[in-house]
């Protein structure tokens, strides 16, 4: 065990010993002397931290040093009372501090006890307790703007877990605040009834035990009991006042002493008007001039000279501003803080601050944050953070989504309008501007306040400004997650997995598949929209087929099947049932034999005039049941990439399945064929 450590719990038995066991006086001096010492210490730190949690251990000290200074009281009165000494400090205190007038000395304690319990005590426990209740009521506000600053790109994760934990430090340590302020009350009083209960006892033991004469007894006793309470009492008084800098401390970048000095002499010339209202005291009124004018001058001259240091600062600190400007655009590094490209943008015209700016009511940060965590549970990777800026080159009303610096979807929003969805069949008594839904393409209306109840109750889908916006970017993020799953991004999801499955990462990366072949493989999931959340299973089966082939593409195809049942619940019906399009034999032999093989892969070769009239089929067919059943297309295994690399392009949103990608209990519905004729 440590010698710290080793200290703290001799300390706490020499408090219990001190409560039972009489102490010699020479070793109550020594504890005496440490007493005050712990007391100046205390208020040396509290004076020259910069915020609270610099000294967070306080509450627990200060309960240590209230029960110490208890102690030593114990031990004193009980020498005071059976020996009538106490040891040289409190005869010091007694008669040379005091003059060995006992009643001066009373009335000295007694206005420190006034000011300790009445002043430092009573404000010190006000504010613990004011402290502590907005400390716990801030929390989730400083908690939205830690995740609004995360989300914006100015904090890293790192920062951001360090600020949480220092929130929760912070109202863990205004709450021990409040109940140890109760220590220091408590302390006050004891004081008082210490005092009282030397003084009455020791007269009567005085004078019954050891024959004194009353004023014998009255003067010994009352001398010694009021030495013991001042210097009880004086390192009681400075530790309240620790307590109350620790408390009223508010955030700064210096300690008490900087904060003080600083702010205090930030104005010269209110130094300057100040010194001469001195000065006028002195002349206009019977103070002796001797007094004021030295004053006046001294602070008019401060004044004078921290207002001339001031300008020549100010001066300074301009030509320094200049100077780094013009060796900043000099300097390469401004030039490559240009290049960086953001993944994902979100740009908006002035009309549209009201749905960023918190202070008027908007949650789009809050919603940005809510998408990041639903996309992780749905997509299995972890989102970048979303840039969000206003742009005064787009329309008031305008915004724009861009994927690593290029616009890929842009809208219109009218903040004081709902946006209205028809439910199939029209009602030409709904009045509103006529749009276009931007998340899937559905034509819409926007309409006012009076008119969005009257769509309501006819049956039309109404969302507000702020959630056609949160849509429209989860699908663009949905859609372009393939493109924001880099190398880096990867490389996490492997060390995360690595934690829980050591051995599995190990039989995957580095051999025989690198970092860059599993982002390609992730990434073509993503593209189709499977998510790649099961990264066990997923890595399970590039541990078994690795070995065999080092194509993405087939490897690729053999994570799709080892996913049959992820696959299958996604597309299947609540009955169990999938309704399909078929691929019909002709045209998975037309597209079978176009396949050629190569050294660096194998890619489809369909003659342009069957690659046209095949896809028109395709289209054709899915565009017949695209409005009672979601477009699924079936195929054979060994051609199902095939047909999603010939209508991805224009045909995104329709799902390629091959048989092996369905599980055996789901029920299989063709309600179409595609034939190459």
């Amino acid at each position: 065990m440590k010698l710290r450590d080793l200290s703290v719990l001799g300390g706490v038995i020499l408090i219990i010993a001190m409560l039972v066991i009489p102490f010699p006086p020479m070793l109550l001096d020594f504890l005496i002397i440490t007493n005050i010492l712990l007391a100046l210490l205390i208020i040396l730190v509290s004076m020259n931290m910069n915020e609270p949690l610099q000294f967070s251990i306080f509450p627990s000290l200060l309960l240590l040093v209230t029960l110490f200074r208890l102690g030593l009281n114990v031990s004193t009165t009980r020498s005071i009372l059976s020996k009538a000494e106490a040891g040289n400090v409190i005869d010091t205190f007694g008669n040379f501090v005091i003059g060995g007038n006992a009643l001066v000395g009373f009335v000295v304690f007694l206005i420190l006890i006034i000011i300790q319990f009445v002043v430092i005590t009573k404000g010190a426990e006000r504010v613990s307790e004011v402290a502590a209740r907005f400390t716990l009521d801030a929390m989730p506000g400083k908690q939205m703007s830690i995740d609004a600053d995360l989300n914006a790109g100015m904090i890293s994760d790192t920062e951001a877990r360090e600020r949480r934990q220092k929130i929760e430090k912070e109202a863990d340590f205004y709450g021990a605040m409040d109940g140890a302020s109760k220590f220091v009350k408590g302390d006050a009083i004891a004081g008082i009834v210490i005092v009282i209960i030397n003084i009455i006892f020791g007269i009567i033991v005085g004078m019954m035990q050891m024959e004194m004469d009353i004023g014998t007894a009255v003067n010994t006793y009352t001398v010694l009991t009021v030495g013991d309470g001042l210097v009880s009492q004086i390192p009681a008084l400075i530790i309240s006042t620790a307590t109350g800098i620790v408390v009223t401390r508010a955030a700064s970048d210096g300690n008490l002493g900087q904060d003080v000095t600083g702010q205090l002499f930030s104005y010269p010339k209110m130094l300057i008007v100040a010194g001469a209202t001195i000065l006028l005291l002195g002349l206009f009124t019977p103070i002796n001039d001797l007094i004021t004018v030295p004053i006046a001058v001294a602070v008019g001259a401060g004044g004078f000279f921290l207002l001339r240091s001031e300008r020549e600062k100010d001066k300074h600190e301009i030509e320094e501003v200049d100077e780094m400007k013009h060796e900043q655009f000099k300097s390469p590094e401004s030039v490559m803080e240009l290049l960086e490209v953001d993944p994902i943008e979100f740009e908006f015209g002035y009309g549209l601050i009201p749905l960023a700016d918190a202070n008027q009511g908007g949650d789009l940060l809050d919603r940005i944050i809510m998408i990041r965590r639903q996309l992780a549970l749905e997509l299995g990777m972890v989102i970048p953070v979303v840039r969000i800026r206003d742009n005064i080159q787009l329309q008031p009303n305008e915004y724009r989504i861009k994927i690593k610096g290029n616009t890929v979807a842009h809208g219109d929003i009218l903040l004081d309008h709902y946006l209205a969805m028809s439910p199939g069949i029209d009602d030409e008594s709904i009045e509103g501007v006529e749009t276009i839904e931007p998340a899937f393409g559905l034509p819409a209306l926007w309409v006012n306040e009076e008119m969005k109840e009257k769509a309501d109750m006819a049956g039309y889908t109404v969302v507000d400004p702020p959630s056609v916006i949160s849509t429209h970017l989860t699908e663009v993020i949905k859609k372009y997650a393939y493109e924001l799953l880099g190398r880096e991004a990867t490389k996490q999801l492997v060390d995360h997995l690595k934690e829980s499955y050591p051995t599995t990462v190990e039989e995957v990366t580095p051999d025989p598949l690198s970092i860059g072949d599993i982002q390609k493989v992730l990434s073509k999931l993503l593209r189709e929209r499977v998510s790649i959340r099961n990264l066990p299973v997923i890595f399970e089966t590039l541990a078994d087929f690795g070995q065999m082939t080092k194509d993405t593409e087939l490897l690729t195809e053999y994570v799709r099947q080892s996913l049959s049942r992820q696959l299958t619940s996604q597309y299947v019906g609540e009955d169990n049932v999938m309704k399909v399009v078929t691929l019909g034999g002709s045209a998975e032999k037309a597209i079978a034999d176009s396949i050629q093989q190569t050294e660096h892969g194998n890619y489809l070769a369909l003659d342009p005039v069957e690659s046209e009239q095949l896809f028109h089929n395709i289209k054709k067919e899915i565009e017949r049941i695209a409005w009672e059943h979601s477009a699924v297309l079936l195929c054979s295994p060994a051609v199902r990439m095939y047909v999603k690399q010939l209508i991805e392009r224009y045909l995104p949103d329709v799902a390629v399945l091959s048989y092996n990608e369905l599980e055996p209990d789901v029920e299989v519905q063709s309600v179409g064929v595609v034939n190459l004729t």
